[in-house]
C-alpha cells in the first residue's frame, strides 16, 4: 500500500497530514482518470482477485467492482458496444451476475479459493467454461501484453528535439515540442502522401528518420496500429479475435 509505506517512512500516523502523500495521491487519481475508460472498467471486473476476501479487506475503502458506481457505469457501456443485441447481452449480464455473486458453477470452493491465488487469465481458463461469452472476453481484455512503445516514442521525440546540440532548450519548452511534433504527426496520417510515396508511413519505425526502403511494407499496416488507435479494437474485438486471412506477421 503506497499511503502507509509513505506514512511509515515519515513516521506519521494515518491520520495525520503528509505534503509527499497529498502529492503522490494527486498524480495517481490523474492516472487514474486517464485509464477510466469501459476497457480499462471492463478489464477490471472481469478480474477474479477483486472480488476475493483477502483482497478487499486489505483496506477497508475497497470494494468489489460489481459494487463500485464508476466502474459499473464504464463497464455496462464497454457491454453495451460489444453486444448490441439485447439478447446476447442479456446473456451476459446473466453470466457476470453469477461471477461477481458466486451462483451457480461459480459458487464451488475451488472456484472462491482460487480468485485470489491464481493469475486471471488461468482463472478464467479454468473455471470459466459456464460463461462462455465472459470467458471469450476475458481472454481478450486480459491477455493483452504490456507495452511501452507509446511512452518509447515520446522519449525518442524528446531525445531528437533536446539534443546535444539544442541542450538549452528549457524543459517545458521541449514538452510543448514533444506535443506539437505528435500531433503534426497524426495529423500527417490523414494525407494521402502518408499511404503512398517514398515517404509512406514515415512515423512507423520510430521517429529516427531511417529509411524504409529496406523495409517489407506490406507489414507496415499491422506495425502501424497502437494501443490509442480505434483499428487495434477491430482486430481485438473483431469476430472471434482471429485473423480471418490467416496472414502471418513477423514481429
Amino acid at each position: 500500500n503506497v499511503k502507509r509505506a509513505i506514512f511509515k517512512k515519515e513516521r506519521k500516523q494515518l491520520n495525520e497530514d503528509s505534503v509527499f502523500w497529498t502529492a503522490v495521491h494527486s498524480i495517481l487519481t490523474s492516472r487514474w482518470s486517464k485509464s477510466n475508460t469501459p476497457l480499462h472498467c471492463m478489464a477490471h471486473s472481469l478480474n477474479p482477485k477483486y472480488y476475493s476476501s483477502e483482497w478487499l479487506v486489505e483496506e477497508d475503502s475497497r470494494k468489489a467492482p460489481h459494487q463500485d458506481l464508476e466502474v459499473t457505469r464504464e463497464r455496462k457501456n464497454c457491454i453495451m458496444k460489444y453486444f448490441p443485441n439485447q439478447d446476447e447481452r442479456r446473456e451476459v449480464n446473466v453470466e457476470y451476475s453469477n461471477f461477481s455473486l458466486c451462483m451457480e458453477d461459480f459458487g464451488s470452493v475451488d472456484v472462491i479459493h482460487d480468485r485470489f491465488i491464481l493469475e486471471p487469465l488461468r482463472w478464467w481458463a479454468v473455471h470459466g467454461s459456464s460463461a462462455p461469452k465472459l470467458q471469450i472476453l476475458a481472454f481478450k481484455l486480459l491477455g493483452q501484453p504490456f507495452s511501452s512503445s507509446c511512452c518509447e516514442r515520446n522519449w525518442s521525440t524528446y531525445k531528437f528535439i533536446h539534443s546535444a546540440i539544442r541542450n538549452k532548450i528549457v524543459p517545458q519548452r521541449a514538452e510543448d515540442l514533444v506535443f506539437v511534433h505528435t500531433n503534426l504527426r497524426l495529423l500527417s496520417r490523414r494525407s494521402s502522401s502518408y499511404k503512398e510515396g517514398p515517404s509512406c508511413m514515415w512515423d512507423v519505425g520510430g521517429d529516427q528518420f531511417d529509411s524504409l526502403d529496406e523495409i517489407n511494407l506490406g507489414k507496415l499496416e499491422f506495425e502501424d496500429l497502437s494501443l490509442d488507435e480505434p483499428e487495434l479494437e477491430v482486430v481485438l474485438f473483431g469476430g472471434d479475435g482471429e485473423n480471418e486471412n490467416n496472414d502471418e506477421f513477423d514481429i
